[in-house]
């Protein structure tokens, strides 16, 4: 099969035509600069055309600057399909059901951080559960799971774990509704039982960082951020072993329900199902409990984080200042209401690898937000920057609302391994004043800074198209791997 060539449309906007390939049933539109689009492989490009064929797609199948190659949809991937005639697809949410990031200011500075840096990351290590197969410091019941499923991060909140404003700064304020818990199996109760409040492994962190540069100091300030030097931790994680065995049965599920809806994508991978059939009411109504683990989880990782720096620093979470900027969702389908070609229709949006970009006044974002748009986190790796950018308007022309969720990579972990050494990138790390800890030094070869694109031209890129504006830059004190 030849090559595909994307062709250059617009600065920063790329197009895979319609006519590439005879199953797409429209263009595929890539979001890059040069650099990044030489970066980007023939089997990313091939999978955005694969993705191009779902039944029921609307406009485009997209993949913002950070894509790279995954399981169905490339990572980076955003697809929108009519939620009455379309489909719903697990490949275009992935295993890690709901991976996000949620950012915590605080009133501290670079100065009262950097002397305790080694033994924040020690702490933290500590007094949140991290590695593989690692296990939570909470031991819920099948009953109190179940509330965790139905509720998310309120639940949580509930318990004594958190603020009421930590809900009203989650995304969908930490839960989506049509969580049923009947839809899941046995096996995904009992892997999410143990594990909530764990960070897991792979690229899921924590991070104590330090305002390296504000961008525009109004929408800085509405967030809290108030100067450079200003400290701040993100939490990175999502569903752990719940997620990743929703998505395992629903793939085998999808797969074999496709022949009965006469649906047959260009790749296995691409399964997916009418999303008003049973079987995809049933996957929607389950990949909810996953996200819904996923809130909860990072809403926990809140509470301890707050009570490490309360013991460090010897003053309340309050005094600190330790309020939640905001938490967003990566690898999610969410049923939402766009306006396509100047009428409203609703759709099933799919994001894998992609965060939600909302502007200024959409219903959907915090009161908190409305004057400015929705917070849109943006990580990079251990050693380089990562970004808090501003949802904007134009998102929701080009993108279905949406934009990059982080770096993305440009090494398998594979290939990672070939290539770094855990203890050296530690070391080096450790010389430029940058603590990691970690479970195991191969998850630091993995996730090396060097395995990654650039973070500032992601950030570039989706500031000059328009989806996310940047307001401000943060740089890592410390590091926390599983």
């Amino acid at each position: 099969m030849s090559q595909i060539v994307p062709k250059k449309i617009a600065e920063n906007i790329y197009e895979i035509p319609k006519s590439t390939r005879n199953y797409m049933k429209v263009p595929a539109r890539i979001f890059a600069n040069e650099k990044i689009m030489r970066a980007m492989e023939q089997k990313m490009l091939t999978q955005a055309t694969h993705v191009a064929w779902l039944p029921g797609i609307i406009k485009h199948a997209l993949v913002l600057p950070d894509g790279h190659m995954g399981y169905g949809f490339p990572i980076g991937g955003v697809a929108a399909t009519d939620y009455d005639t379309g489909v719903i697809s697990p490949g275009g949410v992935g295993y890690d059901i709901n991976c996000g990031v949620r950012l915590v200011r605080t009133n501290l500075q670079r100065k009262d951080v950097t002397p305790h840096a080694q033994k924040l990351s020690e702490d933290l290590f500590r007094n949140v559960p991290s590695g593989v197969g690692s296990k939570a410091k909470m031991h819920l019941s099948r009953s109190e799971l179940h509330e965790l499923l139905a509720e998310g991060a309120s639940y949580c909140v509930k318990k004594g774990l958190g603020w009421e404003e930590d809900i009203e700064n989650c995304e969908e304020n930490g839960a989506l509704k049509n969580a049923d818990i009947e839809t899941l199996s046995d096996r995904a109760i009992s892997r999410g039982m143990p594990q909530a409040g764990s960070l897991g492994s792979g690229n899921h962190f924590l991070e104590i960082q330090y305002v390296d540069k504000i961008y525009d100091e109004k929408l800085a300030k509405a967030m809290g951020v108030v100067q450079k030097d200003q400290v701040m931790v993100m939490i990175h994680t999502g569903s752990r072993g719940l997620g990743h065995q929703v998505c395992s049965d629903y793939l085998r599920i999808v797969e074999r329900a496709m022949p009965k809806y006469n649906l047959h994508p260009p790749d296995r991978e691409l399964a997916c199902v009418p999303t008003l059939s049973d079987d995809g009411q049933a996957y929607f109504n389950a990949m909810a409990c996953g996200a819904n683990f996923a809130w909860g989880n990072r809403q926990m990782i809140l509470h301890w984080v707050r009570e490490t720096f309360e013991r460090q620093f010897k003053q309340s979470a309050e005094d600190l200042d330790m309020g939640l900027i905001y938490d967003v969702a990566h690898n999610i389908a969410k049923k939402e209401e766009h306006t396509i070609d100047g009428k409203k229709r609703t759709v099933i949006t799919h994001r894998k690898g992609a965060t939600r970009a909302f502007p200024a006044g959409h219903k959907d974002i915090p009161k908190a937000y409305q004057s400015i748009g929705q917070p849109v986190i943006l990580p990079g790796s251990m050693g380089t920057a990562s970004y808090i950018l501003i949802g904007q308007p134009n998102s929701m022309d080009i993108t279905f609302g949406s934009t990059a969720h982080g770096a993305g990579r440009v090494l398998s972990r594979k290939a990672a391994l070939r290539q770094f050494w855990g203890t050296t990138v530690r070391d080096e790390l450790k010389g430029k004043g940058i603590f990691v800890k970690s479970a195991n030094p191969k998850i630091i070869a993995e996730e090396a800074p060097g395995v990654y694109k650039d973070i500032d031209a992601v950030a570039e890129v989706s500031d000059k198209v328009g989806i996310g504006k940047r307001a401000v830059r943060l740089k890592p004190i410390a590091v926390v791997k599983g």
